[in-house]
């Protein structure tokens, strides 16, 4: 049982709480320190929907979004490597609607308008957007060992050229922004062919402002073009997302072809194993990192429901008790940018903390400034201390949490395909090559390896450091790593190699050259011959 602060007498803290798990604590920090501030100044009604228990408890969720046909409902099945209800395939715009891929012990499909009013689901708030949205919002549900660690978010593909000026009959974007808000990771994928980003795609994107660490990018198909062309297709891309993602950093893109069919390209395999590799890894470490992200998203929205108090309390301070209202309204929306300003510098506020000031003012427009609450210090500073205090006392938990009871990796699916057995990533290349054969495998090279030994001038069957240093410095290699090689090969520690030994080194060599991974420990079938009974000795 994990209690988030010290407990003092009958098992509470100086507050009168305790809380058994994270998510119980984020959950009443935010209803008792964060609800409240939210509710007097109208934060629901200008950014997003009041949070419930289902947001806190929910598993982690991971939002697909891209152009209709690049592989999101492939890719959803290729995870979980079985078909689910609702999934439709095609070269055209199949998925006409959200589809909510979670886990259930019955398969079936669960209708939006009956998935709004699940407590249990995280999707209550969904209800804003009205019938033309839940219409084609569904659940499917299915026993599946991928769903019981994540749960994954299909969406439409978004269309292009004339297509997307015909009208879907709900704000795609808000709906965008609104699973945005809450997911932990989103996906854009990209088709190798199809690289333009439409305008209801940048729209989509831009959608995501503010969640950028959730960001990845996957172009798939990757096998259909050869590597120069996979080359320029991947310049094209950064390019193209560099002028809609309006951030210094460099977004991370995976390479691949993310289907159970053969690749079309087998030039470019090691690369596509490698990076689905990465992307089953940040995948997979979802569970583990879920509480951390839900923490972070409540500092994020904390910090935004304060700057909104802020502003609300300065329209409402700004207003006439009673005459020449609507003209000091119309004055204020002017001002807006210049208020920001005012209420950074007063507060100490960061500009990146304000909201969008153009939304803002069209927003605002509907609202009497003077009905607007006053500034009450009292919820500000009740919000400012749990900032301050009580979240890092709820950062000390989590780790303790993990400690305790670290959660489960995301298995099953085609996770699971690849982790054991020959098949699995780097099996039978680089160090652990030759794992599973009887000889050493440096024998096979040791012949050249031989002649260059003898050149070195062996004394008793050895060459110095100084000796091995001149040969060994041709690769090259940086010296730090050069004296890792140098300590995984001399197996005696007697600061001399032997015929073996300088074999060795020049195999490890040759991995490292080739752009493999060196060992923190030599492997054991590495192990020179000579050497393997000292070892067992």
């Amino acid at each position: 049982m994990f209690s988030w602060v010290k407990q003092e007498q009958g098992g509470r803290n100086k507050d009168g709480e305790m809380y058994q798990t994270v998510t119980e604590g984020l959950q009443t920090l935010y209803t008792k320190k964060l609800l409240p501030l939210e509710e007097t100044y109208l934060f629901h009604d200008f950014h997003s929907p009041a949070l419930e228990a289902a947001d806190f408890q929910s598993k982690p969720m991971v939002l697909l979004v891209g152009q209709y046909s690049t592989g999101k409902t492939t890719f959803i099945r290729y995870l979980l490597e079985q078909d689910f209800p609702g999934m439709r395939i095609g070269p055209e715009p199949t998925t006409d609607g959200f589809i909510a891929v979670m886990y259930g012990e019955n398969e079936g499909i669960v209708p939006g308008n009956a998935l709004v009013v699940d407590p249990k689901k995280p999707f209550r708030k969904l209800n804003a957007f009205g019938n033309s949205f839940l219409n084609r919002f569904i659940c499917s549900q299915m026993p599946n060992q991928v769903l019981q660690s994540i749960s994954v978010i299909d969406t439409p593909g978004i269309l292009s050229g004339e297509k997307q000026r015909l009208s879907r009959g709900y704000d795609f974007a808000e709906v965008l922004r609104w699973f945005g808000e809450r997911v932990d990771r989103i996906i854009l994928l990209f088709d190798a062919h199809k690289l333009d980003i439409s305008d209801e795609f940048s729209e989509a994107i831009r959608a995501f402002k503010g969640q950028d660490d959730k960001i990845r990018v996957v172009l798939n198909k990757a096998d259909q073009v050869d590597t120069q062309q996979l080359m320029r297709v991947y310049g094209a891309l950064m390019w193209s997302l560099g002028k809609v993602i309006n951030t210094p950093e460099v977004v991370r893109v995976y390479l691949g072809s993310f289907w159970a069919k053969p690749l079309q390209n087998t030039e470019n395999r090691r690369l596509f194993e490698a990076e689905s590799q990465d992307l089953f890894r940040d995948i997979q470490s979802l569970p583990r990192n879920a509480a951390l992200r839900k923490l972070n998203d409540l500092i994020k929205r904390a910090r935004l429901a304060k700057v909104h108090a802020y502003i609300v309390s300065y329209l409402k301070k700004e207003m006439p008790s009673l005459f020449g209202r609507e003209k000091k309204k119309e004055e204020l929306l002017m001002r807006l940018p210049e208020i920001y300003t005012i209420l950074q510098r007063e507060h100490h506020i960061s500009p990146g903390d304000f909201p969008n000031v153009s939304k803002m003012q069209d927003m605002l427009q509907h609202y009497d400034f003077s009905k607007f609450p006053s500034l009450k210090m009292k919820l500000i500073e009740s919000v400012d201390k749990m900032l301050a205090t009580k979240i890092a006392v709820l950062m000390a938990m989590i780790r303790e949490e993990e400690s305790k009871l670290p959660p489960p990796m995301v298995s099953g699916g085609a996770f699971e395909g690849s982790q054991d057995g020959p098949f699995r990533h780097g099996y039978g290349e680089g160090i652990s090559a030759g794992a599973d054969i009887e000889d050493w495998i440096v024998s096979q090279d040791k012949h050249r390896y031989d002649e260059i030994f003898y050149t070195l001038m062996p004394v008793n069957g050895k060459i110095t450091g100084v000796n091995a240093k001149k040969e060994m410095s041709t690769s090259r290699l940086p010296n730090t790593v050069l004296g890792k090689i140098w300590k995984l090969a001399d197996c005696d520690c007697d600061g001399m190699l032997d015929e073996e030994e300088f074999a060795l080194a020049q195999y490890l060599i040759k991995i490292k050259l080739e752009g493999y991974e060196l060992p923190t420990e030599l492997p054991a079938h590495l192990v020179p011959p000579s050497h393997r009974k000292n070892l067992q000795d």
